[in-house]
């Protein structure tokens, strides 16, 4: 047999679905020809067929180095390394096909498809639209540069190519796939989740699909959801790293972090080059407050090639802020903006740490992105709202101001699901089932330690600011907002429907089990701050499972509270601020029960602390909150913005600063402008 009938005979056992023959044949040719670029070029498909993509990767190289080699043999291996993470390389054979063959339609689709990937948008764009003009009627062709205008943000763009697609061919999964991630995008949670059913429908073994439909889930606060996607992912593809990298962020946004880290390591370690995996790396580092270990791991998520560094960027300078070095992540911002000029998530970030002029450019910029169609995504339509708002408050503009407020809120709560009723007749049960009987019946019971210190109040109340004066005390640790109580509790069963089954016993484990998981956050010292306000819900619960603990309720006046939050984009999970009205109701709800709680916790572990008492007098109400927490005194606690300890709370920069009034009666002046909250109060300001 001569070679040339022996690769006629191998591609046509290729063509057959006959690979075994295939490969035998090429490795006969080798054997009499080391070297021969097209049994290389073969054995490289057979290899990447059976998901040897490291082999394939190894075959086409060397099929490439042959002289003569043509340019499909280039184009295949682009499309390899691109699936490898090997961007430049994947580029530079690509390039080197449309070179030799500028009639290669898979060569342009394939370029333009990695340069899409390494973020070189407008160079994508060159390409898939000559594909487009070379194929007209090829859905992948239009599918890919969907994804290219998405991803330069014009999603209006993006949505005609992607139903032209699938107009072409409806049973496109891909295009489904994308069309739920863009619907998603917009904030249409429904759709989105009905087409990336569907694409799973169509195809069960596509992996994107998943990860889209776990996206929508997130975005709904879907935590169930979300997991059971991620499961499914996992079933068949449990080294995906892509999914990984999903599981990694979504349990870093529901507070399991240990699991977080676990999944973004097994990440990095499958893909070294996969700049999402040290991007997610990153975030986990950050929520543990391990500062240098995460600004390493946004730096080299910053320098890979790919789409995620300008998110990366934004995430190292947060997080400098965070650390209270305000001047390295204020040039982190510059940074971010000199590498993605216009960014609106870099604009809106550095809004918060900004005092604006009445002709700053950041304000052009904003209003500029808000003024084009509905192409943006709607997560940058909603931040451009929220920074314009801060901006135009820094300006003494409140009549734009709250425009933008009013319809960045207005967006945010459309694009969520909260039902305000269900959430007041649920404190309203709280506050029924957490009668002095039935926690006299677990007087003694528990976890016995002295070392819980509960910061607890509405959002925006000054509980940063308690927690940043006490922990500035040296046997004192500030651990942030943690969601381990709320995990612990909740993990027994529904509250507060799971106290009428508990017993002393459970009580005990279920305060054993906080500790374990808080103890190695407090660092050897006495006591550990948890931080998370929304720790109100539970705090009924805590004397029973943790007699020890001691709880600090914070207060401020109710429209300056509301009103704070109502003008500040949370970063987790508030769905009652989005609304004035819902607003003033959660306050009232709130209110209700903490009146309950007042009598029914034990007077000598619960102390109310008010932010007006505070602002007016510093040392009185912080030696009263040091004896409160049995420790002697030190005057470091009145020098608390000096304490460099890491904050990740909307009120990051004010904590940084010493004491300041400008936010006392702050509601009163913009009454004009909350008509629905004040109503909902039952405030009248004259």
């Amino acid at each position: 047999m001569t070679i040339p009938v022996a690769l006629d005979r191998a591609h046509a056992h290729w063509n057959a679905g006959q690979a075994v023959q295939a490969e035998q044949l090429c490795l006969r040719v080798l054997a009499a020809w080391p070297g021969q670029s097209d049994a290389l070029h073969l054995l490289g498909l057979i290899a990447h067929a059976y998901g040897n993509l490291d082999l394939a990767i190894s075959h086409l190289r060397e099929a490439c180095k042959v002289p003569g080699a043509p340019a499909i043999y280039f184009s295949n291996l682009a499309e390899m390394c691109r699936q490898k993470g090997l961007l430049s390389e994947g580029e530079a054979a690509a390039q080197r096909a449309v070179e030799l063959d500028p009639t290669l339609v898979a060569g342009w689709n394939n370029l333009g498809i990695l340069l899409q990937e390494a973020g070189k948008m407008e160079q994508s764009l060159a390409c898939l639209e000559r594909v487009v003009a070379l194929k007209p009627d090829w859905a992948d062709a239009h599918n890919n540069l969907g994804n290219t205008w998405r991803r330069l943000g014009r999603l209006d763009h993006a949505e005609v190519h992607y139903r032209h697609a699938l107009a072409l061919n409806p049973s496109y999964a891909i295009a489904h796939s994308n069309l739920a991630f863009l619907l998603c995008s917009k904030g249409h949670y429904d759709d989105a989740a009905a087409e990336a059913r569907f694409a799973i429908d169509l195809d069960p073994s596509l992996a994107d699909a998943y990860l889209n439909l776990a996206e929508v889930e997130l975005s709904r606060r879907r935590t169930d959801a979300v997991l059971a996607t991620l499961n499914a992912l996992h079933a068949f593809a449990p080294q995906h790293p892509q999914g990984l990298v999903a599981r990694a962020r979504a349990l870093t946004q529901f507070g399991r972090i240990d699991e977080a880290l676990e999944f973004a390591r097994q990440a990095v370690a499958l893909a070294p080059h996969h700049a999402e995996a040290h991007n997610v790396l990153g975030q986990a580092l950050q929520s543990q407050g391990r500062i240098d270990e995460a600004l390493s791991a946004f730096e080299t998520a910053a320098g890979l090639p790919g789409t995620v560094a300008e998110e990366a960027l934004i995430s190292r300078a947060h997080l400098l802020m965070e650390a209270g070095r305000k001047e390295e992540a204020l040039a982190g911002f510059e940074r971010a903006l000199a590498t993605f000029p216009g960014s609106v998530r870099a604009l809106a970030s550095r809004a918060h740490v900004k005092t604006f002029e009445a002709d700053d450019a950041d304000i052009v910029a904003m209003e500029a992105v808000l003024a084009e169609t509905e192409g943006r995504p709607l997560p940058e339509r909603i931040d451009a709202h929220f920074a314009l708002g801060k901006a135009y408050l820094d300006t003494g503009d409140a009549q734009r101001a709250f425009h933008h407020f009013d319809s960045g809120n207005r967006q945010k709560r459309a694009s969520i699901t909260y039902d305000a009723t269900a959430t007041a007749g649920w404190m309203k049960r709280i506050a029924e089932t957490l009668t002095p009987e039935r926690l006299a019946g677990f007087q003694g019971a528990g976890a016995p330690s002295d070392l819980p210190v509960f910061v607890i109040g509405m959002p925006r109340s000054g509980t940063t600011l308690i927690e940043q004066i006490v922990s500035s005390h040296p046997q004192v640790t500030g651990g942030g907002e943690l969601s381990v109580l709320r995990s612990v509790i909740e993990g027994r069963g529904a509250f507060p429907d799971s106290i009428g089954t508990m017993t002393r016993d459970d009580a005990a484990h279920l305060g054993h089990a906080y500790l374990a998981r808080v103890n190695p956050l407090a660092l050897g010292r006495l006591r550990l701050v948890d931080k998370m306000p929304a720790n109100f819900f539970y705090t009924g619960l805590i004397p029973a499972i943790l007699p020890g603990a001691r709880i600090i309720h914070c207060r401020r006046d109710p429209v300056d509270t509301c009103l704070s939050c109502y003008t500040r984009q949370f970063g987790g999970e508030q769905p009652f601020t989005f609304d004035q009205a819902e607003l003033g109701a959660f306050y009232r709800s709130y209110e209700g029960l903490m009146a309950h709680l007042r009598d029914v916790l034990p007077a000598e572990r619960f102390i109310e602390v008010d932010y007006e008492s505070v602002v007016d007098d510093l040392e009185g109400e912080a030696r009263r909150l040091i004896a409160f927490l049995g420790l002697p005194w030190d005057d470091a606690c009145l020098n608390f913005h000096e304490n460099r300890r890491v904050v990740r709370t909307a009120s990051v920069d004010q904590v940084r600063q010493p004491i300041y009034k400008t936010s006392r009666g702050r509601g009163r002046q913009y009454a004009d402008h909350l008509g629905p909250l004040l109503s909902a109060l039952g405030v009248d300001i004259q």
